[in-house]
């Protein structure tokens, strides 16, 4: 959530930031000012009949050993109307933290100074481009006709088990995503990230925490008998791990990584974008997280980029990097780099990892600070996909299709144990 200091404080800053989303942000911020001032008008009518009612209530013993009963007695009938009065105050006050919350809840986070207004993925702005995009042999396949030539993914296997979107891999492709996730991993533990092994379900505190909840809550599967949650990305579990901590400031940063299935709704996706592999309900990803010391945050970011670069270089893979416009953003994020994978049977790119910077955002949710001398202080977090696997699968497989088989990259031939599917 947005920190109300900064929206009392900077209301005007708040509203240009949060605009560039193509929303009306002045409203948003304004009816959060004006919840807070109704909490805290609330707050003080409450707090100054409880200090009435605590020195009225030191006076009556006053009064009684003074032989004054009958102002003692009328001091007595004042504090059953304070403690009714109060009664009524705590009532209000409780239903205005609730709204305020509750709005505080919905506002999205405001984007950093050079996020680009916009709002859809037309405003977005490709920041660099690497690698030449491969040419194909004659009678080239999707990934999606190349799974099944090779019996690597079945996707109707897929919807005999469960349903439309949920991906059988068998033989060279079960390999292939196995190898994929030691890749991925070995190379963040490398970097100096610690292994996190997270549940795969998390409860509403933890959704709630990182964001999900109120405003995926339609995209995310809910158990919901025991109102657990089935998670859409490692980071769920991985960053609430801290939630409600106080970090000493030597802690920082904090580097995990994690690979988890990862299991998503999408409700609403439909046409040719959805084939194969190019958005399914369940994926392997490894994430990486950071916690960080809000003056290294920036740089933070930059480096997590740098990592997913290194990681589709070695894959050999053409890919292209996209600052997102303030609408095309998670509403949780302060600023969002992707990365696309070129696809070239399909002729177009696929997004394979989003790399986010929340600043406080999810730290005021999760009550996640750090010690600064007396004070305390909100930490950032940071998250990015290291990386998803579906797509990167599927951009393996249509860019490396020969007349003999597909080629797998030199980087995964020690993780494979073979260099081409045949």
């Amino acid at each position: 959530m947005l920190e109300l200091t900064y929206l009392r404080t900077n209301r005007d800053e708040a509203v240009e930031r949060l605009s560039k989303r193509g929303i009306d942000a002045a409203a948003l911020v304004d009816e959060a000012l004006r919840l807070d001032g109704e909490r805290r008008s609330v707050q003080n009518d409450h707090d100054a009949r409880l200090a009435e009612l605590n020195t009225i209530s030191r006076e009556i013993g006053t009064l009684m050993k003074a032989g004054q009963r009958e102002e003692a007695e009328a001091a007595k009938s004042r504090t059953t109307e304070l403690k009714e009065a109060i009664q009524v105050l705590k009532d209000r006050l409780t239903s205005a933290e609730k709204a305020l919350h509750d709005h505080l809840s919905d506002l999205p986070n405001a984007p950093l100074p050079e996020v680009p207004a916009g709002r859809s993925a037309d405003d977005n702005v490709v920041v660099m481009e690497h690698g030449d995009k491969p040419g194909l042999p004659e009678g080239a396949q999707p990934h999606w006709e190349l799974g099944e030539r090779y019996d690597l993914i079945h996707m109707d296997l897929g919807v005999k088990l469960t349903g439309a979107g949920f991906p059988v891999y068998t033989g060279a492709g079960a390999k292939l995503q196995r190898a994929l996730i030691a890749f991925f991993l070995d190379r963040a533990i490398a970097a100096g990230y610690r292994e996190v092994m997270p549940p795969l379900l998390v409860n509403a505190d933890s959704a709630f925490g990182t964001g999900q909840l109120p405003d995926k809550e339609g995209q995310m599967y809910h158990a919901t008998e025991d109102g657990l949650y089935l998670i859409p990305t490692a980071e769920v579990p991985i960053t609430n791990l801290y939630r409600d901590e106080l970090l000493d400031p030597d802690q920082l940063p904090i580097a995990l990584v994690g690979h988890t299935p990862c299991f998503r709704r999408e409700a609403g996706s439909y046409g040719k974008d959805v084939r194969g592999l190019n958005r399914v309900h369940q994926f392997d990803k490894v994430e990486i997280v950071r916690i960080e010391h809000p003056d290294r945050s920036r740089e933070a970011l930059e480096e997590m980029v740098a990592h997913v670069r290194g990681l589709l270089e070695a894959l050999e893979l053409p890919y292209r990097q996209l600052l997102l416009c303030g609408g095309d953003m998670g509403s949780v994020s302060a600023m969002t780099y992707d990365m696309e994978v070129w696809a070239a049977a399909q002729g177009r790119w696929l997004e394979v990892s989003s790399i986010s910077t929340f600043t406080t955002y999810q730290s005021n949710r999760l009550k996640l600070r750090y010690r600064d001398g007396k004070r305390n202080q909100l930490a950032h977090t940071l998250n990015g996909s290291a990386l998803a696997l579906a797509r990167i699968v599927a951009a393996l497989l249509e860019n490396n299709q020969t007349p003999d088989g597909i080629r797998i990259p030199a980087a995964l031939h020690p993780y494979t144990g073979f260099d081409t599917i045949r």
